[in-house]
């Protein structure tokens, strides 16, 4: 990410004329509001109820909307410039002033941060930081996942807790996505893609799916939202499930998962229709599927995957940080020297995770390099971000169309 360098000074002197008690709309609003504010004092009780009376003293995360950000605390006895506070990033790539709101105890400001900017900031008054550091990444939100009323609309629907005789002993929730061009036309087979960590996708994936697959962007699809694996007990399965190089997660799916989502909807039989898609241990998790089973899974979807050792196994060694390995070994995987038939897309930031299992970051790039080493069919994005879902949220619409692109008729 380029340098840049922010020192905002936005004018917050007070008028006469009274203003509506009412919280900012959003960060953009919320500038223009400082820059003509019509009374300081409501201005200010309005970021108190945007933020939080409490929140506001000590300190809260910042308002995003796409790439703006608003900042605001609020800090008694501040009687010098020096004491005023500021927003300051641990790599200095960023100072923002926070103005006071007329004469209360109220600073703030606002401000629109390069797309895809992230970096770790605090607080800071009186030249001593606030606080621990905090990530802040932003991006502009795809208008795929805004709701069109033109778009056909499909349903989700929450099934009945699942329990598992591949991962014995657990049982789990899942979401089964069908888009209103499969019910139109249930002879006709559908694609079929899969979600894991679905309690965090089955909200707004839907839209953006109803939105692709009315412009012909993908073929229709049906999607599976399903969580992570879990005892009686409450113990989770995640990590056992998702980050363990083995076949059983693909025999999960394969044997329990879609014979049921096939009584409600008729779903692709030929690898080419079938994807799978995860964040973090779940995009490990999706390569593996396609990996053990590219007879079944074709299209493989991860955001800051877990290609790290995790699950080390009995020797402690045996984890996902062996796949760079395990790709550039087995180039010409069949009997015609052909590679497995799957096609990849990986995203991740450089500001991701740095620990014992690895590091995410070269993690992910020895995943890129060795796919281009054994001439598979990948794409790589790598950003600027921290070890979240907000980069491959950007992405997801673009990555969609990538993966399917021989899929659709245009």
């Amino acid at each position: 990410m380029n340098r840049f360098y922010l020192s905002v000074a936005l004018g917050l002197l007070t008028c006469g004329t009274a203003m509506a008690q009412e919280a900012p709309r959003n960060p953009g609003a919320f500038a223009e509001s400082l820059k003509r504010p019509r009374n300081a004092e409501e201005l200010a009780n309005g970021v108190r109820k945007w933020f939080g009376a409490d929140n506001l003293k000590k300190g809260p995360g910042p308002k995003v909307s796409n790439t703006e950000a608003a900042w605001a605390i609020e800090i008694p006895n501040v009687t010098s410039k020096a004491g005023e506070p500021r927003i300051i990033s641990e790599d200095n790539s960023l100072t923002l002033p926070l103005k006071r709101i007329g004469k209360t105890d109220v600073f703030a400001s606002a401000v629109k941060l390069p797309e895809g900017a992230a970096f770790r900031w605090a607080y800071e008054a009186d030249g001593k930081k606030i606080g621990d550091w905090r990530n802040l990444e932003v991006y502009t939100d795809p208008v795929e996942f805004t709701p069109n009323p033109n778009a056909p609309h499909g349903a989700t629907t929450a099934m009945p807790k699942f329990r598992s005789k591949v991962f014995e002993g657990t049982s789990r929730d899942w979401w089964v996505y069908i888009p209103a061009q499969v019910k139109e036309k249930p002879d006709v087979p559908a694609a079929l893609m899969v979600f894991q960590d679905g309690q965090w996708e089955k909200d707004s994936i839907p839209v953006a799916l109803d939105n692709l697959i009315s412009k012909g962007d993908i073929p229709p699809m049906v999607a599976v939202f399903i969580t992570p694996g879990t005892f009686d007990n409450g113990g989770s399965n995640r990590s056992v499930e998702y980050d363990t190089l083995s076949p059983k997660f693909s025999q999960f799916l394969i044997e329990e998962i879609i014979p049921e989502v096939n009584k409600l909807a008729k779903i692709r039989t030929d690898a080419a229709g079938r994807g799978i898609s995860g964040i973090s241990s779940g995009g490990i998790c999706a390569f593996t599927v396609a990996w053990e089973r590219p007879d079944q899974f074709h299209k493989v979807l991860s955001g800051v995957g877990s290609f790290t050792n995790l699950q080390g196994g009995a020797n402690s060694i045996s984890g996902g940080h062996n796949y760079p390995f395990l790709i550039r070994n087995e180039i010409g995987w069949d009997k015609k020297g052909k590679n497995r038939p799957i096609r990849v897309f990986l995203s991740d930031g450089k500001n991701d995770l740095d620990n014992k299992a690895g590091n995410w970051p070269l993690a992910n790039q020895q995943m890129a390099k060795a796919l281009e080493f054994g001439s598979y069919d990948y794409k790589f994005v790598f950003g600027n971000g921290f070890h979240s879902g907000a980069f491959h949220h950007a992405l997801f619409p673009d990555a969609m169309r990538w993966l399917w692109r021989d899929e659709v008729k245009k």
